[in-house]
């Protein structure tokens, strides 16, 4: 599942996404544990969370202070932590024992999983990398969707705060553009044209003005198996230059 995660005050809220993220995480099989790649933890070099209790990070400033109150007790699984370690060489994984679950991963777990009764890992998105490594990282972690683990990523498809429009109103136009190109490369699965969306030339630029919210999609895109569609739980824009796709990947093709 890759989950367009917009505010972490969706937290707090009931809103169309987080009622779609709901909806989703009950229309499939309860997951043994889930691996989540975040866009919230962009790193020089490769990591993954080893600790039992991972702790509840609130890495954002200006918000209310409920949101600062929010905790998400998931227990940890230093197993999978080894597990991913061993799929993913010869790149060399950390075992980290400092960071915990960002807020990529519990705004949008805290309703799709709302008890934090499932094991919760997460994965490190290495920025010192091009597009293609971590498309390729993915495909290394296809084993774990047969041993029952939901491999998550969390970010968004179209992230440009500098634009953003903080009263509201309609999308602007090259994020619309950027947003629907996306989303039919992954209807058709175009994996090629996901991986090299800088050559989307302007739209993509003002998309993706930094590609931590972006990264996360390719690690689903390459889980997408040849008898299987991309399926869109919810879609839609927020402050103009957010887009809030979430889109999965283990739905029969038809």
């Amino acid at each position: 599942m890759f989950f367009g995660h917009g505010s972490p005050m969706n937290t707090l809220e009931h809103n169309r996404y987080t009622e779609a993220w709901r909806k989703l995480s009950e229309s499939v099989p309860r997951p043994k544990a889930i691996l989540c790649v975040s866009a919230h933890w962009y790193t020089k070099g490769t990591a993954v969370t080893a600790m039992e209790k991972p702790k509840t990070i609130h890495d954002f400033y200006g918000f209310p202070q409920a949101l600062f109150e929010v905790q998400y007790p998931a227990p940890g699984d230093p197993q999978l932590a080894a597990r991913v370690r061993k799929m993913l060489a010869p790149v060399e994984v950390q075992m980290d024992e400092s960071w915990g679950l960002d807020h990529g991963t519990w705004s949008v777990l805290k309703h799709a999983y709302p008890d934090a009764d499932v094991p919760v890992v997460q994965l490190s998105i290495d920025g010192m990398q091009p597009p293609e490594f971590h498309y390729e990282t993915g495909k290394r972690l296809a084993p774990l969707r047969d041993e029952g683990v939901l491999v998550a990523g969390s970010g968004n498809v179209v992230h440009n705060l500098g634009l953003m429009r903080r009263g509201g109103g309609s999308p602007f136009d090259w994020a619309v553009r950027f947003n629907e190109k996306v989303r039919d490369a992954l209807a058709s699965r175009d994996h090629q044209a996901l991986v090299e969306f800088e050559q989307l030339g302007e739209d993509a630029r003002l998309s993706v003005p930094t590609p931590e919210h972006y990264l996360p999609l390719l690690y689903i895109a390459a889980l997408q198996r040849e008898d299987e569609h991309m399926s869109f739980a919810v879609d839609g824009y927020e402050m103009g230059s957010l887009s809030m796709l979430t889109a999965v990947a283990g739905m029969p093709a038809t």
